[in-house]
């Protein structure tokens, strides 16, 4: 079930699935680790004698509250006549997450509302043991196991504390767990329970008729009891209603550091930009690492997950981050991958938000020998992102501390990781982590990677070096050309695979090829790259309803029709971009950007109503495919929005000095 309305701050972050029920909690990394295992934390609501959890008959509108991390969601139950507007939100400075609930009631009389918050931890990953139990000191329910504590809490204008509360066992001895308690309205006050273990709190109102009342819940997050007492402490200190006042401000700040002119982009747009940052802020670690996506139910295709550091990912969302002015982020994110970059100059497939390695499924061994476990893409995009963050920022000093270990080992390794007949790079794996070979993403990186330390040498007088990195670049992209352009079909080719006199080419249409220009190897304007983008375009885009454009032909991932000429695939935002990012960069006229301008409003309209982007989406229903939100659409969102403003600027730049009148 797809995630939406992430709300983070760095430490903390907090997924909802479509009927609003929280299923993950991470702590104390985003993407690491995961307190619920992706399981439901239920949210339901007494009144009159009859009950209703959030699934059951509620109408549902999912948003956030304009350009924050604070959500506005609006609960309605025809059958119990209620009305419940909830804030949710992480505090920006704190670590503690606050739900603030407006109840009115639509029947005309007075009612008495409990509403009921179950928290199903599995801490640390595993229901193995953790302790929960009712602390008169603070009259909050605790879970803990080792140092990871959480303290949950609530306020109503009947008491400061918890009201009622349920502790017991779950997923056992056929034990549903503790929310069973809540549905007859009251719950049963037992102390403490460990193992496998579950709560149940409940806030009571007292809702005039016709009226409104106000209810908080918090749960905070430490290591120990002394900083979950605390931290609740303060948050009892505070005046509550300013709390989310408070957070709507910070996030309004953030994602307007500057004035833009969006020249007329529709508001829709211009919305989703906005969004896409916030949502791309709640991805990532304060550490560093930028996260893929946090939809625990992947696991329940590969028994594994998206929340790693993929340098990849990480590299291009910060070049957006990067466009948009954003440089404490891109710098956390540069260092880490200095941090875990190898003494030979290679980054491995992906890292935890702690620095240490992930999973992989790469092998270290090819034909009884040792083979290198990497995407090189991964190694030379951040060099080249790092670049455009100079470029940018003018970091100097920032720079300088990356130099040696990320710039030099890191280029150091593309310059020698290539076939030294042929001087393509030699076999890794693609960026889509299915194919072993020479690809084409992989080339472009490499040449984009070895000129962005080319321009590093350069610009420290490192004047020898520079020469090895220019040299290295221009023999790639001679290279590619040679090799990986096929004369037959006219375009380029996705992948090449070394014989034993050239190359064999596979020539399965594929998007990623959009980046024979994304990353400068050659001009959108070359006769090659038009024919290439040509074929993308017409093979890849959806012929349904949908629209949208394939990762690539006969894509099985998620497959949804074998109809590959109607469908190649199911529709990726990412995809769906890069087409018009190469509309954006060929552009030679405002009129050549209509078809950009499109292709961002379509993925606005396919958005979820919260503006959150799935990876890929249905190609029949527009129903979200595999995780979401998937970092990766945001950052290619937002990338694609400010290259549009570069190009309309450019364009209207030119036209006004193409009609001046320069006087003789």
């Amino acid at each position: 079930m797809p995630r939406d309305l992430p709300i983070g701050n760095g430490n903390v972050l907090i997924n909802f699935d479509k009927q609003y029920r929280v299923r993950d909690i991470y702590y104390p990394h985003v993407g690491q680790e995961n307190q619920t295992v992706g399981r439901v934390n239920h949210f339901g609501v007494w009144v009159d004698g009859q009950f209703a959890w959030v699934q059951d008959g509620w109408q549902l509108e999912r948003k956030y509250c304009k350009e924050t991390l604070v959500t506005d969601v609006l609960l309605r139950h025809d059958k119990l006549k209620l009305e419940i507007v909830v804030h949710d939100m992480v505090d920006f400075f704190s670590n503690f997450f606050l739900r603030e609930l407006h109840v009115k009631d639509l029947s005309g009389k007075a009612r008495d509302v409990r509403i009921f918050f179950h928290q199903d931890f599995s801490i640390a990953e595993n229901d193995v043991g953790d302790t929960a139990f009712y602390d008169p000191r603070t009259s909050s329910v605790i879970h803990y196991k080792k140092n990871r504590w959480f303290l949950i809490n609530s306020s109503s204008h009947k008491k400061v504390g918890v009201q009622q509360w349920a502790v017991g066992k779950k997923n056992m001895a056929g034990l549903e767990g503790t929310f069973r308690d809540a549905e007859d309205g009251e719950l049963g006050c037992f102390a403490i329970a460990q193992g496998s273990v579950d709560s149940t709190v409940s806030v009571h109102l007292d809702v005039a008729a016709n009226g409104e009342n106000v209810g908080y819940y918090w749960m905070c997050f430490g290591r120990n009891y002394e900083e979950v007492e605390a931290l609740d402490a303060a948050v009892k200190k505070q005046q509550l209603s300013h709390i989310v006042p408070r957070n709507q401000n910070y996030w309004r700040l953030w994602v307007n550091p500057g004035h833009v002119d969006f020249l007329s982009l529709p508001p829709k747009v211009v919305e989703l930009y906005k969004r896409s940052l916030l949502v791309i802020r709640s991805q990532i670690d304060n550490g560093g690492a930028i996260i893929a996506a946090n939809d625990h139910d992947i696991t329940q295709f590969a028994r594994d997950t998206y929340s790693y550091m993929w340098p990849r990912d990480g590299a291009l969302v910060a070049h957006a981050l990067t466009k948009a002015g954003y440089i404490d982020l891109t710098q956390r994110f540069f260092s880490f991958c200095s941090d875990v970059m190898k003494e030979e100059g290679y980054l491995l497939h992906k890292y935890n938000p702690d620095k240490s390695v992930a999973s992989s499924w790469h092998p270290w061994l090819r034909d009884g020998k040792l083979d290198l476990p990497i995407q090189e893409d991964e190694t030379a995009l951040v060099l080249w992102s790092l670049w455009q963050h100079f470029r940018k920022f003018r970091d100097i000093e920032f720079v300088r501390s990356l130099f040696v270990h990320l710039i030099k080992h890191g280029a150091d390794f593309l310059v020698q990781f290539r076939d030294p007949e042929t001087k393509l790079p030699l076999p890794s794996y693609d960026l889509w982590e299915e194919r072993y070979g020479v690809h084409m993403f992989t080339v472009c990186s490499v040449i984009a990677g070895l000129t962005g330390a080319y321009n590093f040498a350069q610009a420290l007088g490192e004047v020898e070096r520079a020469e090895i990195y220019k040299k290295a670049a221009e023999e790639t992209r001679e290279a590619m050309i040679r090799h990986m352009w096929s004369e037959k079909e006219q375009r380029f080719c996705r992948m090449a695979t070394r014989t034993a006199d050239g190359y064999d080419l596979d020539m399965t249409i594929d998007a990623a090829m959009y980046s024979i220009f994304a990353f400068g190897g050659l001009s959108p304007h070359d006769e090659k790259v038009v024919l290439t983008m040509k074929a993308i375009r017409d093979r890849l885009w959806i012929k349904t309803e949908v629209g949208g454009l394939a990762r690539y032909e006969n894509d099985y991932y998620h497959q949804i029709s074998q109809d590959v000429d109607k469908v190649p695939g199911n529709p990726w935002f990412i995809c769906t971009m890069w087409l018009a990012q190469y509309d954006i960069a060929a552009a030679q006229s405002a009129d050549g950007l209509k078809d950009a301008v499109e292709m961002l409003e379509w993925v606005a309209d396919h958005a979820l109503p919260s503006g959150c982007l799935a990876e890929q989406v249905h190609p029949y229903n527009n129903e979200p495919l595999s995780v979401s939100p998937l970092t990766w659409s945001h950052a290619t969102f937002v990338t694609c929005v400010l290259e549009y403003l570069e190009k309309r600027r450019q364009l209207m730049a030119e036209s006004v000095f193409s009609h001046t009148i320069i006087p003789v």
